[in-house]
């Protein structure tokens, strides 16, 4: 009764942000009108637990809300059953004009879920044409957007401002809106962002398309919303094994390799959010151990290391942070995620003292193989060193000795220099160490050998990163890094970089 009857009260309240669909939908814009359902869904969001009970009853309320909106689709479907639906033509573009112009809150629903069932269905070229309608044909009307521009600029007051913003409202964003208010609406626009992103590296003409999707996916899916739960062998199975099949970090070898990392000495938390109960959105692994660790093979081995020597963990191991969401590229949760499992593991376990990642360096050799063919002057090597850097691309070089002791120096002091000199924008080209620093931590060790497998290899002749967030230097290093570009690293680090000359 409290749901209803909130959903009476708001109804009628105009807004323009919009919540996605809680497993079906939430605050609405669709011709001027409003379904509201944005106070319900808060209280899902704040009430939902980190265990299965709160699980279960954030389940109950998405299916109850969802189940209600399934039905007002049904009943609208039914209702236009054995004649046309207007405007009903089975072309996507037509179908997408049309909800723009319904009235009736039934019938636009039930248009909405046409519109999914129906792109669900297109192939890759039909997919691109839609996209490229919305793209052309999905604009603001150019004369009156004009002619708001105008007043404004004869008139600049907030009622005229307030006018021009309103003329200038891209019809592409009241259109997603509107899909979204069919059950498993927001599911549909993700997926339908997914296939975009597939689609710009060739179009990029479609970005304006892919700026309104992100736009309002990040309003939807902004931290207000969502939810950290701690995954453990009680998290339902369909869950499970989803984590399973999204880890790309460290992949998890079977329900064993799983059941490990959910064990005493380790913690697994991810984000969830009410419009995808089943689908997690970003998740870390964490594990406890005593002081820092520089390679990979601590973290994932069978034993319990504190166990077995009998000592009590003080370390917070980040060791992999997975977004499982391609359609959601570009909507930040990682920050959010680490900052949170912090304080969570603070409250917890008052003896872990330090909170660390073991972080790859994704970008490190592709990197340092374009430098070494096509601008080999910017490194200032010797002869000796640069012939000690080509059995890099020799299988099994780190498995010898001697080689691995000339070059490890070298590597070091080239890792160094990538990390804090090589930028773009003002940044770390580096993915990883862009997203870290941004956050606050600190560039604490680079291990060599870390992780000699084949991807780690690959990926950084084997090395990784041991990033330290410091909860009382976080908000210091992230102001210094963003309103200064400073990169905070330890001495050890700055050493690597005096042991040679590296240009800057």
């Amino acid at each position: 009764m409290a749901v209803v009857k909130t959903l009476a009260i708001r109804r009628s309240l105009l807004v323009n942000i919009t919540l996605p669909s809680v497993r079906g939908p939430a605050p609405r814009v669709v011709a001027g009108h409003v379904s509201e359902f944005l106070a319900p869904a808060r209280v899902l969001v704040n009430n939902q637990g980190s265990d299965s009970n709160g699980r279960d009853a954030a389940a109950m309320k998405a299916g109850s809300l969802r189940n209600l909106i399934s039905n007002i689709a049904s009943a609208s479907r039914q209702a236009f059953s054995g004649k046309a639906r207007p405007g009903h033509n089975g072309d996507i573009a037509d179908m997408c004009k049309r909800l723009l112009q319904i009235r009736a809150e039934a019938s636009a629903i039930s248009l909405a879920v046409e519109i999914i069932e129906t792109y669900a269905g297109l192939d890759d070229d039909a997919k691109l044409a839609f996209f490229r309608v919305l793209l052309n044909e999905f604009l603001p009307n150019p004369e009156v957007l004009g002619e708001a521009i105008e007043i404004y600029q004869a008139n600049p007051t907030p009622d005229t401002h307030m006018k021009m913003v309103k003329a200038a409202d891209s019809p592409r964003q009241t259109l997603l809106r509107a899909i979204n208010m069919a059950p498993e609406g927001t599911a549909a626009i993700v997926a339908m962002r997914e296939d975009l992103n597939r689609f710009l590296p060739r179009h990029p003409r479609l970005l304006p398309v892919d700026s309104d999707m992100v736009y309002l996916l990040r309003l939807w899916f902004n931290r207000g919303f969502l939810t950290l739960e701690r995954i453990d062998w009680n998290t339902p199975a369909a869950i499970l094994e989803k984590l399973i099949a999204y880890e790309v970090v460290h992949e998890i070898q079977g329900w064993d390799d799983l059941r490990r990392r959910l064990e005493k000495d380790r913690r697994f938390f991810a984000f969830f959010h009410p419009a995808l109960p089943e689908e997690p959105l970003v998740f870390v692994e964490v594990a406890l151990m005593k002081g820092l660790t520089d390679k990979i093979a601590c973290v994932l081995q069978q034993d319990n290391p504190c166990e077995l020597s009998n000592e009590r963990p003080d370390t917070a191991i980040f060791y992999s942070i997975n977004n499982c969401q391609p359609g959601l590229k570009g909507v930040s949760f990682g920050d959010f995620l680490i900052k949170h499992v912090t304080d969570k593991l603070s409250a917890e376990l008052d003896h872990i003292k330090t909170f660390s990642t073991l972080s790859p360096i994704p970008g490190f050799r592709t990197w340092l193989d374009d430098v070494l063919k096509f601008t080999p002057g910017e490194l200032p090597l010797a002869e000796a060193e640069r012939k000690i850097l080509a059995v890099l691309s020799d299988d099994g070089w780190h498995e010898d000795e001697g080689l691995c002791a000339e070059l490890q120096p070298v590597m070091l002091t080239l890792c160094a220099h990538y990390l804090l000199n090589v930028k773009k924008h003002g940044e770390p080209i580096d993915p990883a160490a862009r997203f870290h620093l941004r956050n606050g931590a600190r560039l604490e060790r680079i291990n060599w050998l870390g992780n000699p497998s084949a991807k780690g290899l690959q990926q950084s002749a084997g090395m990784l990163v041991n990033y330290v967030y410091e909860p009382k230097k976080v908000t210091e290093n992230h102001e210094a890094y963003v309103n200064e570009g400073q990169i905070v690293a330890s001495a050890a680090v700055q050493q690597l970089l005096k042991a040679r000359v590296i240009a800057a």
